[in-house]
């Protein structure tokens, strides 16, 4: 895919889900696992792992990655092989946690990342799937049990 189309893509992906959100996050609030993910019977565990995943994706690797290509010299292949290796497993883990569409559009963005021309073109993809990647954040957020907490109080 073009840098332009997978720009394009999750700027109408990040919009689609602005107001409503995604089915696979839904069904993950409703305990709707198809991958059968969570032990014993539970998928509190699984919405655990997506909320993680979510966010230090968002907050840490592809922040991370405009900071570096933004503050800093790095070489084009050195964050290639970076987004290839730690963000292309997370696009398998978000498939494992019952977000499917998450994990196709992670791998769009690491096939695009591997194809940039230099670190310019690499901001503006990552730039665009951080617009996407804050908002599903802010969707599993809104599906997780916070309300648990409450049984754990501090002593």
């Amino acid at each position: 895919m073009q840098v332009t189309d997978a720009i394009k893509l999750f700027e109408e992906e990040r919009e689609r889900i602005w107001l409503n959100s995604p089915d696979d996050v839904k069904d993950l609030g409703e305990g709707k696992i198809e991958r059968g993910t969570g032990s014993r019977g539970q998928y509190l565990s699984t919405i655990i792992f997506a909320e993680g995943e979510t966010r230090t994706l968002a907050d840490e690797m592809l922040w991370g990655i405009i900071r570096v290509c933004e503050d800093t010299d790095a070489e084009l292949k050195t964050l290639q092989a970076i987004i290839n290796q730690i963000i292309g497993y997370k696009a398998d883990f978000f498939d494992f946690v019952n977000l499917p569409e998450a994990a196709r559009l992670t791998k769009i963005y690491v096939e695009t990342a591997l194809e940039c021309k230099n670190t310019e073109e690499l901001c503006l993809l990552t730039k665009a799937m951080i617009s996407y990647a804050n908002r599903l954040h802010m969707w599993v957020d809104f599906v997780f049990p916070w309300g648990l907490g409450d049984g754990f109080r501090r002593k």
